[in-house]
């Protein structure tokens, strides 16, 4: 008997010993061989990256997931109470894993013989999302068992759940319990009521086929059974979860909100980060803050939209975009289906028109609301019979529209308009002069119809406004907005084909002798053209590369004087910060500051900049590129062309402090308008992509753009200008000829000039014109102009090489 209890006794240690062992190489397969949960605490998920604007306005986000990690304070109760009443209602008593759970498992895969499923608990479920696969073996259950207890021994339960409601995937894209609440509710998640949050609570286990947008019974039967295991485990008492019950789905997919409207900057900001991080940028949580102001990127949209719109209203009607056929009560239900399926286009709606009266019609729109549209939103629809002739004035709405049309409308301050889509395109961008900091771009009419970036990527020629660089150059060769130069009649000649080019004035008309300031005010072609060959064609090419173009942009031609160059908007507003901050080049950037998911700075932008005195040591200065003096005297020149120029229009903004030029290319296809603030300058361009008449000059398309933008981005900046630089005297001169007047003379006019450049004097009774001869550079008598005694072999010919 004693050796049977002592062979007992041996069984029972031996048992004991090793269990002890194997409970040892649990634990030590627990703490060595599992992943380190520590990690946990400071796990990165995959976060898309948010563009911001300078004044922390969400412009735009980019990734493949949509995730906004929000902390677990900021979860609402009633959403943490709906998930765990149908994920894990025994989750705060259990230490990882729940053994009754595991059991039921267990017990179905005895009766059934299907592989392990169910008994998961939340913190199993972190488990194999963050460490394991979805494959359902023995062998990763068992992992995945005994990763919960080690997670369950490092972290809290509270930040275990806010894991797991920051990581499952809600479907749509969405991943995290915020961003779900934003696709399927368009609020954040503390705005929603508990029906919603149980919504999303049930969302996890199916995603794809329980979400309402794919399955609304499915999903309402999931939420409903969401709403009775909270009723169930008494989270919520009987009136509540009878109000939650008979409340319908309203959930549909939302677009990622934001609160400014800035696709092309955003667009360039994604581009720029590209070529710096690489892929990663959409995945690391980089919340990059840019250069743009938001009031001035509303300003600017607002500013292209509604030109647009107004260049194709005095350009006709072009009548509507489909005809669904005879309206009819049963045909109402259908139109909508098939209006909701046309895009909204930059506030552009598609409408279908049901009825008309002699001066009104009714439009069905896609939210099925009946609209009326008085005379007053469709007397301007004149139909355009081509692009040269409109007809006559409408004067009935039957002569603009049937029933059935399928047309645009827009609302406006005094009701809803007829519409249409414009086939133009338009952009402006403003840059700080001082430092190059990009404020506000809009690079076409509507970035989801074109996302072609026109501010950046449209090489156009600019046209007149290219001429201030021409001036520039001729500048610092002595001459002066006093100079007379002719406005004669040229001819060029090509030698490649022999064929000659008569370039003219926009009015048709020669001007004979012409003072320079005169010449640029007034957009005098052909003078420009004498004054660039004057400088030197190779001289000024050389010169004009200062504000920033390249020498591959710039024709080998006298044509340059003309803007035939190909530029784009944000090149040409760098350029015209040269005038504008009085010499100094500055470098546009977008990009300000750049920030990790730990909102730790990992970038800082160091531009160029202007410095009134000397800069600092952190701040790079920007160059001086042209003089003080050159820039003053430009700056004054362009100012006139507001003043009393092509450019007049723009005194309605009463400002003595803006200056700019206008712009019109040959036959009147592209159309511009580039002017500044000292603190602000801005490009406007108008035109279409593929290159054809727009009919109108710069002053007429791009001017009112600019002139809309102006009126609100400088409301509130005080009035300043340049200050005159100690190298700049002003002097009397003689209007006739350019010379400085000493004596008494009612005609004589105050002109600027650098004190180097100063003209000769001339008797106040000397009206003789004196204008740059050609062949020497000298000043000589000229004599009465007469256009009719011109003629190819006329002193006033200029034949030169255009390559």
């Amino acid at each position: 008997m004693n050796r049977f209890f002592g062979l007992i006794r041996k069984i029972i240690i031996m048992t004991l010993a090793t269990c002890g062992v194997l409970v040892a190489g649990l634990l030590y397969y627990i703490e060595y061989e599992l992943p380190d949960i520590n990690a946990l605490n400071t796990v990165q998920l995959q976060v898309p990256l948010q563009v911001f604007t300078k004044d922390n306005k969400l412009i735009a986000t980019f990734g493949e997931k949509r995730r906004v990690p929000v902390p677990y304070a900021q979860i609402p109760t009633p959403l943490i109470q709906a998930v765990l009443a149908t994920e894990d209602q025994r989750y705060f008593q259990h230490a990882g894993v729940d053994i009754p759970g595991l059991g039921r498992a267990a017990v179905q895969l005895v009766l059934t013989g299907r592989k392990l499923q169910g008994g998961s608990t939340i913190t199993m479920q972190v488990a194999r999302g963050f460490y394991l696969t979805r494959r359902k073996t023995f062998a990763r259950k068992l992992r995945e068992i005994l990763l919960a207890i080690k997670i369950e021994s490092r972290l809290s339960k509270q930040k275990i759940l806010e894991l797991y409601l920051n990581k499952v995937f809600f479907g749509n894209r969405a991943y995290g319990v915020e961003a779900a609440s934003q696709v399927y509710y368009g609020k954040h998640l503390n705005e929603l009521r508990l029906d919603q949050l149980a919504m999303l609570a049930g969302l996890p286990k199916a995603p794809s086929t329980l979400n309402p947008i794919a399955n609304k019974e499915a999903a309402l039967r999931r939420r409903n059974h969401v709403i009775t295991r909270m009723h169930e485990e008494g989270y919520i008492d009987d009136a509540t979860y009878h109000k939650a019950m008979n409340t319908p789905i309203d959930a549909s997919y939302h677009e990622l909100p934001t609160e400014i409207k800035a696709p092309y900057a955003a667009e360039l900001v994604r581009e720029q980060l590209e070529q710096m991080y690489g892929d990663s940028i959409y995945t690391d949580g980089f919340k990059v803050y840019t250069t743009i102001d938001s009031r001035l990127q509303n300003d600017a949209s607002i500013a292209v939209r509604d030109n647009l719109l107004a260049y194709d209203q005095r350009h006709g009607y072009r009548g509507p975009e489909q005809n669904f056929g005879m309206p009819s009560l049963d045909s109402m239900n259908d139109w909508e289906q098939k209006l909701k399926k046309i895009p909204i286009i930059n506030g552009l709606e598609p409408a279908a028109v049901i009825e008309m009266t002699n001066k009104t019609i009714t439009v069905l729109r896609a939210d099925g609301d009946l609209t009326i549209i008085n005379w007053n939103g469709l007397s301007w629809a004149r139909k355009q019979i081509n692009a040269d002739y409109l007809g006559a004035k409408p004067t009935r709405a039957a002569q603009i529209v049937k029933p059935g049309d399928v047309v645009r409308i827009i609302s406006t301050p005094t009701g809803y308009q007829l519409a249409q889509l414009p086939k133009a395109e338009a952009g402006l961008v403003a840059i700080n002069p001082l430092n190059g900091a990009i404020l506000s771009m809009v690079g076409g009419f509507d970035y989801q119809t074109s996302k072609f970036n026109r501010i950046t990527h449209a090489q156009r020629q600019p046209g007149s406004s290219f001429k201030p660089f021409v001036f520039s150059a001729a500048f610092e060769k002595g001459y002066t907005l006093a100079t007379i130069i002719n406005d004669a009649p040229i001819v060029v000649e090509n030698p490649t084909d022999n064929s000659l080019w008569r370039p003219q004035n926009h009015e048709r008309k020669f001007y004979g002798p012409t003072r320079l300031r005169i010449a640029i005010t007034e957009s005098r072609n052909l003078a420009t053209i004498r004054l660039l060959a004057l400088s030197g064609l190779s001289y000024t090419t050389n010169y004009v590369q200062k504000f920033g173009f390249a020498r591959s942009q710039l024709p080998p031609g006298l044509s340059l004087a003309l803007g035939t160059a190909l530029v784009t908007p944000l090149q040409m507003a760098q350029a015209y910060s040269v005038f504008a901050n009085g010499g100094m080049k500055v470098v546009p950037f977008i990009i300000d500051t750049i920030h990790n998911s730990q909102d730790q700075l990992i970038y800082q932008a160091r531009p160029l900049e202007v410095c009134k005195n000397n800069c600092s040591k952190e701040v790079a200065a920007a160059p001086r590129v042209i003089s003080e003096e050159n820039a003053f005297l430009i700056n004054s020149a362009l100012h006139d062309v507001i003043q009393s120029g092509t450019a007049r229009l723009a005194k309605s903004l009463n400002r003595d402090d803006i200056a700019g030029k206008t712009g019109t290319t040959q036959n009147q296809v592209d159309a511009w308008f580039a002017g500044y603030h000292p603190d602000l300058v801005a490009v406007s361009w108008m035109g279409f992509d593929q290159p054809q008449s727009l009919h109108e000059y710069g002053s007429q398309a791009a001017l009112p753009m600019w002139i809309q933008f102006m009126q609100s981005a400088l409301k509130g900046k005080s009035s300043h200008s340049l200050q005159q630089p100690p190298g700049i005297v002003s002097m009397r001169i003689n209007p006739y000829n350019g010379k400085h007047v000493t004596g008494d003379d009612s005609n004589a006019i105050y002109e600027y000039f650098m004190e180097k450049f100063t003209p000769e004097k001339a008797a106040a009774s000397d009206e003789t014109p004196a204008y740059v001869n050609q062949e020497n550079d000298q000043d000589y008598p000229g004599h009465p102009y007469d256009p009719s005694s011109v003629d190819d072999n006329s002193e006033n010919k200029m034949v030169e090489s255009v390559y």
